[in-house]
């Protein structure tokens, strides 16, 4: 008898670790991550730069193109508001700026990650003049639906004379709010 149960408890142990092995689930089976994500082994998606979302379906810099309505007030300027348009890059995580600073001709590169946007240092020239620009933003999360949002930038403008004008840096308290 003794022989006899420990054969069937042996049987039910085996019988119980295959049963269970096999119904082990592989999350990543029901996983499509898109634009090259890779699936992780809690069925989560790890993105690729340029991409976030719960499956990578969403291209980072989407969030920030578009017509911009810019109102700022910098440490040595007056209060301005003026139209700029941000659009795509040279690569996926990369956005140009048009009409930054109110400066018609040249355009501005930056780089995007998440809500942030960083504009690197980077010389414009504006005519005679050469203007040294540079700064940091953030989209606000909980203002974008659609075509609506808001970007809230602080930069700093270095003019060829020396001159600095700042939105949000340094001296200045005033951050440069864009809203579309």
């Amino acid at each position: 008898m003794k022989t006899f149960l420990l054969t069937a408890m042996g049987v039910f142990a085996i019988f119980s670790t295959m049963t269970l092995t096999s119904c082990k689930e592989d999350k990543c089976k029901a996983t499509v991550c898109a634009y090259g994500g890779v699936c992780q082994d809690d069925g989560s998606c790890q993105c690729p730069v340029g991409y976030e979302g719960e499956r990578c379906e969403t291209i980072t810099r989407d969030k920030f193109k578009g017509a911009w309505r810019v109102t700022e007030d910098g440490t040595a300027s007056n209060p301005a508001q003026y139209a700029t348009s941000i659009e795509n890059g040279t690569a996926i995580e990369r956005v140009i700026i048009r009409n930054f600073y109110n400066l018609f001709n040249p355009v501005v590169d930056a780089t995007v990650k998440g809500d942030t946007i960083y504009i690197a240092r980077q010389t414009v020239k504006v005519g005679e003049d050469e203007k040294v620009i540079e700064g940091k933003g953030y989209a606000v999360p909980e203002a974008f639906y659609g075509l609506h949002g808001k970007l809230v930038l602080s930069y700093r403008v270095t003019s060829s004379d020396g001159s600095i004008n700042e939105f949000g840096m340094g001296g200045a308290t005033n951050a440069s709010i864009w809203t579309k």
